[in-house]
């Protein structure tokens, strides 16, 4: 077994080292693919040239539809390389291979995958393409989304709440991911601390957002955070099949929102949950007021918002699992995902993979047919169909996986507390 554990380590330095030599081929002698770059730096330079409208800043593929952040990462970006394609395109090299030593950190100290399995991280055309060829906001995005969840690993709640907030002001996929971190956190924290760190991470938007809120608060809100926003159908991986008239349609959006909703409560209470006795029987614990000795107390408020939980170190594995699943569902509930958005969840799609049931051959296919979908283009009604029936097994496969025991030592914790 030690051997095991050493080997894992030195696994994922290999494969940084192979994938690093491989993006560097990429940036060399793969073309750019001019797609939103160009509409970024038009974007960036209204901003830099003083306009704080966010109806007015605009780009060639339309309007600005992200929050501050990104003006402020894609500026900073620009001032660095002047606007040019192939500065950038390091630039995307060198997050590549963070992001990825990130995600490679987070499965060795999770240990859900066998060592062979890190291998299927970089067999990705389709991501590669997205981060060294495309230059997309959700690379940036999803790698301060990666560097938060490593900290939430260690329960660096603050911190992490910080960086997730960050990673939202780039890209509002992010929100994705925030159920599930709510949910630790009232595993993990008491309420004052929970309130804490959701006041550290709604400063930094409206720190990053302050230029927009003093001069055109309602533009800013209502483009930067606009949740409504209808994609065009033929740039739809995931919901192809569907009628286009269908697709667009306000009902649609709503039933999948509903069922988002629905498979994010019954994953919370009978997945999540289930060591505590359910969601309720969780949310109840925290506001019971109860004594040293079992006995009731007056309500007091102060004691409601510093109690800490009864079990407050989570394992990593079960960390991991809720923020990947919650992700997921989401994915699978999206009534849209265009190319880029595959670097939203392709990260996590080894460890949900190895979490089901399922024999590794299974596995490994799965994987295969996911990446085959997103590599057809343009995506059509069978591909379409293919990628939504495969989200679904895999979400049944990880619906009757055996849960994982959320918190460590709790058995000893138990046993010292009675």
């Amino acid at each position: 077994m030690g051997g095991y554990e050493v080997r894992k380590p030195v696994i994922a330095a290999g494969i940084l080292l192979l994938d690093a030599i491989l993006v560097s081929l990429i940036i060399v002698y793969v073309p750019y693919t001019k797609i939103d770059w160009d509409a970024y730096m038009s974007q960036v330079d209204g901003f830099l040239g003083g306009e704080r409208d966010y109806t007015k800043l605009k780009g060639d593929t339309g309007p600005l539809v992200y929050p501050a952040g990104f003006l402020y990462v894609y500026s900073a970006i620009q001032s660095v390389t002047g606007g040019q394609v192939y500065p950038a395109q390091i630039i995307f090299g060198i997050v590549y291979i963070l992001n990825l030593g990130i995600i490679l950190y987070i499965y060795t100290k999770t240990d859900v995958l066998p060592w062979w399995a890190f291998g299927l991280l970089f067999l990705s055309k389709r991501i590669h393409s997205i981060f060294m060829l495309r230059l997309f906001n959700d690379c940036l995005a999803m790698t301060l989304l990666h560097a938060a969840l490593a900290l939430v690993l260690h329960q660096k709640w603050h911190l992490a709440l910080i960086i997730f907030s960050g990673a939202i002001s780039i890209k509002m996929n992010v929100l994705l991911y925030a159920p599930p971190l709510l949910l630790l956190m009232l595993k993990g924290m008491s309420f004052k601390r929970v309130l804490s760190a959701l006041s550290c991470a709604a400063l930094v938007q409206i720190l990053l957002g302050m230029p927009f809120l003093l001069s055109h608060p309602a533009a800013y809100i209502s483009r930067a955070f606009d949740l409504g926003r209808v994609f065009i159908h033929f740039w739809s991986v995931n919901f192809k099949f569907v009628p286009e008239d269908v697709f667009v349609s306000r009902k649609f959006a709503g039933a999948l929102l509903a069922v988002h909703l629905m498979l994010l409560m019954i994953f919370a209470h009978y997945r999540w949950s289930m060591h505590e006795g359910g969601l309720l029987w969780l949310l109840c614990s925290r506001f019971s007021q109860k004594g040293p000795d079992g006995s009731s107390r007056s309500f007091s408020l102060n004691h409601f918002l510093s109690c800490e939980p009864r079990y407050k170190i989570l394992r990593k594995e079960h960390i991991a699992t809720v923020m990947f699943v919650g992700n997921f569902i989401g994915i699978v509930c999206a009534r849209s995902l265009h190319y880029q958005f595959y670097s939203w969840y392709f990260y996590s799609l080894p460890f949900l993979l190895w979490k089901t049931p399922f024999p590794s051959i299974l596995r490994v296919i799965l994987f295969g047919a996911v990446e085959l979908c997103w590599n057809i283009y343009p995506s059509n009604f069978y591909s379409s169909i293919l990628l939504f029936c495969v989200h679904l097994i895999i979400l049944w496969g990880l619906w009757i996986a055996p849960s994982e025991s959320p918190y460590l030592h709790q058995d000893h914790s138990e046993k010292k507390r009675d």
